[in-house]
């Protein structure tokens, strides 16, 4: 479990006292391997919690007048507006801890107490970004190189927030990024530097949208293209044109499977023709805990293994790994899309094609003792139909 945090010396001068809490709370959440850091102020107190394996754990807040010393120290390093208080920042602070260069995600948000500061911490993620390490099985890493191989066409990678799609989608400009093609990226905001690609961060306030800034690297001459999110009509009609037009296209949308992506597409007002000629594979995905291997224990009611809990893990869990539904576009599944038809028949032509679905992904971890069935079932609750 977590480790308290010491008080800072009371002797000290508060702004030192909060540079000295701040400094060992990075310590520890990047000794956690924690990927956000929340501080939210109520009336008498400062509440922290760290998300550590997709949860959040509550951790020994600092002396409640270190609260504002604390806020605005972030806010400083973050180069927000310490004066404003009353509208929503973003912004980034480069910090090494340990010697290992950590990238911090800063957002601030007015509440009714003060600032509430969220911390989504990158470390050192970009040596990790290697498609071998997504843990796909083996036929599905095979289809997805074979997309993202693809002189053009829009490959998806799809699920709800906190999934690994980000990582999902760098480890595939990962793998592709070399000094024979040129790679830019849209986003909102960028969530990792990724040396070699042309990085561009939306900017709403000065009119720099996605649309706007696809329509501008269009001119720009690129080979592959990667779209943070599409949000709405334009940027799907603009991902969905270039990639009909010579270009690799990535990108990312909110949907519980591959197979309701492509009627989200509909939906979104791409006609059926345009999403055959162009989306070539789809790959939803969850990411669910990883039992311990110190303390699980074989499941007394079925196959399987339950968590217990030990001084090496989380409630029994430790780390997270990652079920994939790689869905390539095949003709049948083409033909569908002409014909407008629905999710669960695209769900249904998707399992002829081999297609495993997310529970199914799941049940097979479960079978390799990698983690528990109460994970899968909440994690794809969504499929109760399916697996």
């Amino acid at each position: 479990m977590f480790s308290a945090l010491a008080h800072p010396e009371r002797q000290a001068p508060p702004d030192a006292q909060a540079l000295a809490w701040l400094a060992e709370l990075m310590q520890q959440s990047v000794a956690w391997q924690a990927s956000d850091v929340h501080l939210e102020p109520f009336e008498q107190s400062l509440r922290v919690r760290v998300r550590r394996d997709g949860r959040l754990h509550e951790i020994p807040s600092p002396l409640s007048h270190l609260r504002e010393q604390i806020i605005s120290r972030l806010k400083v390093q973050a180069r927000l507006d310490i004066a404003e208080k009353r509208l929503p920042q973003d912004g980034r602070i480069q910090l090494t801890v340990d010697d290992r260069p950590v990238d911090i995600r800063i957002s601030s948000m007015p509440t009714l107490h003060g600032e509430k500061i969220v911390l989504r911490l990158l470390s050192g993620q970009s040596q990790a970004l290697r498609l071998d390490a997504l843990g796909l099985e083996a036929q599905d890493a095979q289809r997805l190189r074979d997309a993202i191989h693809r002189p053009h066409g829009l490959v998806l990678i799809t699920g709800p927030t906190g999934s690994g799609k980000t990582t999902t989608l760098y480890s595939c400009l990962q793998h592709l990024n070399t000094p024979a093609v040129n790679i830019a990226t849209v986003e909102d905001p960028t969530e990792m530097a990724l040396p070699g690609a042309n990085q561009v961060n939306v900017n709403e306030r000065i009119g720099l949208s996605f649309e706007v800034a696809l329509r501008a690297l269009l001119r720009q001459d690129p080979d592959i293209l990667m779209v943070g999110e599409i949000r709405d009509h334009a940027t799907a009609d603009m991902a969905v044109k270039a990639s009909q037009t010579g270009h690799l296209v990535l990108s990312t949308l909110h949907t519980n499977d591959a197979p309701a992506t492509l009627t989200r597409l509909q939906h979104m007002g791409i006609a059926g023709f345009h999403l055959a000629s162009s989306v070539v594979l789809v790959c939803a995905q969850r990411l669910l805990r990883r039992l311990c291997a110190h303390c699980k224990r074989p499941d007394p009611l079925r196959e399987g293994f339950v968590p217990v809990g030990c001084a090496q893990c989380l409630q029994g869990y430790r780390g997270r790994l990652a079920i994939h539904q790689v869905m390539p576009i095949s003709a049948a599944l083409q033909s569908l899309m002409l014909e407008k038809a629905s999710a669960n028949a695209l769900a249904t032509q998707a399992a002829k094609d081999g297609v495993r679905t997310l529970r199914e992904a799941g049940v097979q971890r479960v079978l390799a003792g990698d983690t528990s069935w109460d994970e899968v079932l909440a994690a794809t609750h969504d499929q109760a139909h399916a697996g």
